[in-house]
């Protein structure tokens, strides 16, 4: 459950966003009164002058505000000036960004020359030698790491260059591991050691971010990220992203959630949505999460809520178990009957019917939720009441009710009464501001300890189908890595069922709540990337899309790898020009695989370990 002060943020009710100081990236500002901005990242060989300059072109007129480009070596760094000089020759001006990893004197080369730097905390210089991180070792490597970045942001002073302090989950240094174990405190102490670096020596164009495929990873290490800068005074303009999150509907739902939760508590300056996708593809998904920011309301009352602490560990609000809702059981997926609902199809938990069918109930067992009007004790079927109509209400179920409450007229008084019952309450709002409004009904029923099981209802029908996606991620996400929330329900009329409850599985998965398919953790791919990542992902996903619940990771190259698939069951790594590495867990267990037999070496891997199941046909 959501549990902070407003240290965090300015308001849990209120769209505010956070001040934070102003940093120039080329010709285009960042942070403060600034628009959020949007970035995208090459695919291409940095070598490769021609290719690059045309695809920074293109992301540029796809709407992007900034272009990151990698730099995996000197002479990657050094052909920056090519391609810059390029952009410049056909008419553009394109703020860039270069990705170092590894060789702090690649960033020195790169600063020179581009107008930002991202660095990662976790590689920028190499650990010692010796692992056992006593005192003396911990504060040895730390007096190197400060000397190094110090003659970094020497050079960014003389070339006026922006750096960003880009953290990974599962690239932590091992120094930070040591000390702080693969955790969102220690993201934020990795950026915070740079950050007071560069304060002390008034340096301030600084730009941070602490990405994670782990939505639940991601957010609390930004909302962590964000009270300490703030109790240290050092604020920083943030860039959020959720990496590796794939491809298609799952890796936008993934983005959305991730990177949507936290802009509507008013965090974040800059945004990168990373597809295993052309990196053009990125720009209308990050336009569409900035488009439900401009929706909500600015000048709407603050509404304190009363249980608010500054804990930021996720906890599931407590709920009593009715039947296979609330308690510690997964959450639950209702949906509405429509002429599209097919018994082949994934089905949802609770089919939403009006009136009992039995036919249905002989064909898919899928238990009905009926108008209490229409309920008369079906086998498979509960009854829905609306809040004031239960109390005296003559045909209730004795194992499950479901009762529909407007947040608007909630009345504490009939919930108490209510609240011995076997009742799984359904909420619905029609503010615009949704996110509050659940948030003030959550709070309410812990302040009154009202411990009911709690479905969230929301219904989409007054947005285009093409942004329901997007919507939907972000508010329903939002609440899940809250804490909040026992089952979805998402309704729009032009949407069919399949869409929707599609759509409700991949929200609980993003979330971390509820895993009913093979979760793909994928990188978007860059110039590291020495195979072609989209066609195999492709064809891993098409061999082990059944495979329900088991994590696999498919990453471009060794900077992206064993790091940022650290939950992965399974990892297929790029290890040189068509050559894969395969991973269990965070194990090398076979390396320079030809790329033309790697998908099969993964088959037999889950295989030798247990963990493929046939296909059924």
């Amino acid at each position: 459950m959501l549990t902070m002060n407003n240290s965090y943020c300015d308001s849990l009710t209120r769209y505010k966003r956070l001040k934070t100081p102003s940093v120039r990236i080329g010709n285009t500002l960042l942070g403060s009164s600034a628009p959020i901005r949007i970035q995208s990242m090459t695919n291409t060989k940095t070598l490769d002058t021609k290719a690059t300059v045309s695809q920074c072109i293109r992301i540029m007129q796809s709407g992007a505000d900034y272009v990151r480009i990698t730099a995996q070596s000197k002479r990657e760094a050094q052909n920056l000036a090519a391609i810059k000089k390029n952009i410049e020759e056909s008419g553009y001006k394109i703020p860039l960004i270069v990705d170092v990893h590894f060789n702090a004197e690649i960033a020195e080369i790169a600063a020179r020359i581009v107008d930002k730097v991202r660095i990662n905390p976790g590689n920028f210089i190499p650990a010692l030698k010796n692992t056992v991180y006593s005192d003396e070792n911990y504060f040895t490597e730390k007096s190197i790491l400060k000397e190094r970045f110090l003659a970094l942001i020497q050079i960014c002073k003389q070339h006026q260059t922006a750096l960003r302090i880009g953290s990974n989950h599962g690239s932590l240094s091992s120094r930070i591991l040591d000390r702080y174990g693969d955790s969102p405190v220690g993201m934020v102490e990795s950026v915070m050691e740079f950050l007071r670096i560069a304060h002390d020596v008034g340096f301030n164009d600084l730009v941070v971010s602490l990405k994670s495929s782990n939505t639940r990873v991601m957010i609390q290490a930004y909302r962590l990220m964000v009270i300490q800068m703030q109790h240290e005074q050092i604020t920083y303009p943030l860039h959020l992203g959720v990496t590796e999150a794939g491809d298609g509907e799952d890796g936008r739902i993934k983005s959305a959630l991730g990177i949507g939760s936290l802009l509507v508590d008013g965090v974040g300056d800059t945004i990168r949505v990373s597809l295993t996708e052309a990196p053009e593809a990125e720009i209308p998904v990050a336009q569409k999460i900035l488009d439900y920011l401009s929706r909500l309301p600015k000048n709407e009352q603050t509404i304190e809520l009363s249980n608010a602490t500054s804990d930021q560990a996720y906890a599931r609000r407590s709920s009593k178990p009715v039947l296979n809702i609330g308690g510690s059981q997964v959450p639950v997926v209702i949906a509405s009957l429509d002429a599209s609902f097919s018994v082949l199809e994934t089905p949802a938990d609770y089919l939403y019917t009006k009136k009992y069918i039995a036919d249905l109930d002989k064909i898919q067992q899928i238990p009905q939720i009926v108008d209490n009007d229409n309920f008369q004790q079906q086998p498979n079927a509960s009854p829905l009441f609306y809040l004031d109509k239960f109390g005296k209400a003559t045909n209730k179920s004795e194992i499950l009710n479901f009762i529909l409450i407007d947040v608007s007229q909630i009345n504490n008084h009939l919930l108490l009464k209510i609240e011995n019952n076997p009742v799984v309450f359904i909420i619905k709002t029609n503010k615009i501001h949704r996110i509050a409004a659940f948030r003030i009904i959550f709070d309410q029923f812990k302040t009154h300890e009202i411990s009911n099981p709690v479905v969230i209802q929301q219904n989409y029908n007054e947005i285009a189908e093409e942004q329901l996606q997007i919507d939907a991620s972000i508010e329903l996400g939002a609440l899940l890595t809250d804490g909040d929330g026992d089952g979805i329900w998402l309704k729009h009329t032009k949407a069919s069922y399949k869409t929707l409850s599609q759509l409700a599985f991949g929200i609980l998965q993003a979330s971390r709540m509820r895993m009913t398919k093979t979760e793909y953790i994928s990188c978007p791919s860059c110039g590291r990337t020495l195979f072609d990542l989209e066609e195999t992902t492709a064809r891993i996903k098409e061999a082990c899309s059944h495979l329900k619940g088991l994590k696999i990771g498919i990453m471009g190259c060794i900077v992206n790898g064993p790091g940022e698939m650290a939950d992965a069951d399974y990892g297929y790594v790029g290890s040189g020009i068509n050559q894969i590495s395969l991973y269990k867990n965070k194990e090398r267990v076979k390396k320079n695989i030809p790329t033309t037999s790697a998908v099969q070496e993964l088959i037999a891997l889950i295989k030798k370990n247990g963990d493929w199941v046939d296909k059924i046909l």
